[in-house]
Formats: structure tokens, C-alpha cells, sequence
């Protein structure tokens, strides 16, 4: 996850705190069809002004949306009033731990592998190291960095004083702790995939597991 999704997601959370606008995500997330500000207003039992303000702080934050406007007294025509803003929950999701996790991530490595393996024949732990390697190049392209592609997996890389890098985050941690050999066969794939997809042959990923680290070490080939 980049800094600015993760930024986004973090504000998105922070936002259904106030209990005031969590009651009216809930109120806005189990109604049927959009919701006015009139309704949403009684159900929690504010003055609309105030429901007004916390609605749109909610769609600022990307958790609602304005699903439609729309004339709620059936008028047409001048004179009728301004449409109403209708409320909706937005179809995005969030997500935000500490230290970061992207299981995520794992759910679609191992979704892919099992794919591949089902039309390939090939064995599970086979195709999962092919997923991970190729996903791990499209993120290392996309960072345009080694260093970038690590830490917005979540790795947390920390210098390891002779031109590598420990990793002291593992972003599967639970999954590593309970499948260690699959998971961590995995993560060397996808680490050694971010160096190759950036380009960075100064770099490469050993297995190298370290308690309360992850079991990726990223050595200096130079």
C-alpha cells in the first residue's frame, strides 16, 4: 500500500470514530435505497444542518457517496426547490493495520496459484512462487524502486550496514507463523520479483529468517 492510500485509509477510519458519524454510516449502510439528509437526520436524532455536515465529511472521506439528487417533493419546474443530495455507502473498502499487513496481497497470491495450478497441473507451492515472482516485478515496476517497492509491501526495510537491507516488518505475519515454509518460500519469490522489476541488480533476496523480522534479507551483490 503507497503512503497516500495508506494516509487515505487511515482518515477514512478515523472519521467513523465520532460516534455521531459512525451512526450515520450504519444508518446510511442498512437502508435499502439512498438516504436524505432529512431521514438521516431523524434516525440519529440531530437537526439536519448537523446530519448535513457529518454526511459530507463522510463523502469527503470516501465512505459515502451521493448517489443521486433528486426532487423529493415531486415538483417540476421553477419554483420547485433544489434537488435533494441522496446518500449512499460507498463501494470501496479500507483497511488499516499496525504494523502493516497486507494479507490482501496473500489472498491473491494464493487465489492465482491455485488458478495456475488448476489449468497448469503443476503443484500448489510451484505456481505460488511463479505468482508471487511475477506480481512482485509488476510492483518493483511500478515503485520504479527497490527500496520504494519494500516499503509500501509493508516490509519496513532498515539498513543493514553492508548495502543491503533487513526487513523488519513481515506483512504475513500471521500466515507465515502458521504456514512458515509455503509463506516464506513465497516472500523470497516476491522480493527477488521487486528487484527484478525495478531493474536493481545490486540486490538480491536470501532466505534468512530472523526472529521478529521477516525471513527475507535483501544482500548486496556489489
Amino acid at each position: 500500500m503507497s503512503e497516500i492510500s495508506r494516509a487515505h485509509a487511515v482518515a477514512a477510519v478515523a472519521s467513523i470514530a465520532d460516534p455521531l458519524r459512525r451512526s450515520l454510516y450504519d444508518f446510511v449502510s442498512s437502508s435499502a435505497s439512498p438516504v436524505s439528509r432529512d431521514d438521516a437526520a431523524a434516525a440519529v436524532g440531530v437537526a439536519r444542518q448537523t446530519a448535513a455536515f457529518h454526511l459530507e465529511r463522510l463523502v469527503a472521506d470516501n465512505l459515502l457517496v451521493v448517489a443521486e439528487l433528486k426532487r423529493l417533493s415531486g415538483r417540476t419546474g421553477p419554483g420547485s426547490g433544489r434537488p435533494a443530495k441522496l446518500y449512499a455507502r460507498a463501494n470501496g473498502d479500507f483497511s488499516v493495520s499496525l504494523p502493516p499487513r497486507s494479507y490482501d496481497l496473500a489472498g491473491e497470491l494464493l487465489a492465482a496459484a491455485i488458478e495456475q495450478s488448476d489449468s497448469t497441473g503443476q503443484a500448489v507451492r510451484v505456481s505460488l512462487t511463479r505468482a508471487a515472482g511475477s506480481t512482485g516485478r509488476e510492483l518493483g515496476a511500478s515503485s520504479g524502486s527497490l527500496i520504494t517497492a519494500l516499503t509500501h509491501a509493508g516490509y519496513e526495510p532498515r539498513d543493514d550496514g553492508h548495502g543491503g537491507w533487513m526487513l523488519t516488518n513481515c506483512p504475513f505475519h500471521s500466515l507465515a507463523m502458521a504456514h512458515t515454509e509455503l509463506i516464506c518460500h513465497a516472500n523470497v519469490a516476491l522480493v527477488q520479483g521487486m528487484a527484478d522489476g525495478a531493474d536493481d541488480t545490486a540486490h538480491s533476496a536470501s532466505f534468512a529468517p530472523r526472529s521478529g523480522q521477516c525471513c527475507v534479507h535483501v544482500l548486496a551483490t556489489t
